[in-house]
């Protein structure tokens, strides 16, 4: 059985610099069209890259993903390509360290309320979807007689009884 044996071969008057340039175009070619077909979910948010950015002094947006090796490596992996090492166990320690000293941003401070008034209306058979959130209140009924208002303002959430 004959087998053909195929190698890579410069193209003459070619320089290295341009096969490089053109390999990194192909490279770069083949994962936009990999997301394209298959688009992964990132499964950072924007606050995890902060506390991850504050924890290793670089900015949030050149961290791509972290992942866990053996259970025992925590490897932060960035959108340059390159890659650090942490000790499990330490990273965790760090990390609930800069969590509980960052500050919220606005759009996290809303996500959060958002979510604490979708547990408030699902406590209430309200439908969530309906609701203003930024200045929401709503009038609670038992045994169909009033009872007060519960609601949620720049302050926080309130309850103030009927009068």
């Amino acid at each position: 059985m004959t087998y053909a044996t195929y190698t890579q071969q410069a193209i003459i008057g070619s320089s290295v610099d341009e096969q490089a340039t053109a390999q990194a175009e192909l490279n770069h070619l083949l994962e936009s069209q990999a997301q394209a077909v298959a688009p992964t979910q990132d499964p950072l948010t924007s606050r995890d890259r902060r506390i991850i950015g504050e924890i290793i002094e670089v900015q949030p947006e050149s961290v791509r993903t972290i992942w866990i090796e053996g259970g025992i490596t925590v490897w932060v992996q960035f959108f340059d390509g390159g890659r650090l090492p942490f000790d499990r166990n330490w990273f965790a320690t760090i990390v609930a360290e800069v969590k509980a000293t960052l500050p919220e941003t606005p759009r996290e401070r809303n996500e959060r309320l958002s979510d604490e008034l979708e547990e408030a209306c699902t406590a209430f058979g309200l439908y969530h979807g309906e609701i203003d959130w930024l200045s929401f209140s709503t009038k609670l009924y038992q045994d169909g007689h009033f009872v007060g208002f519960v609601g949620c303002n720049q302050e926080g959430w309130y309850a103030r009884p009927r009068q």
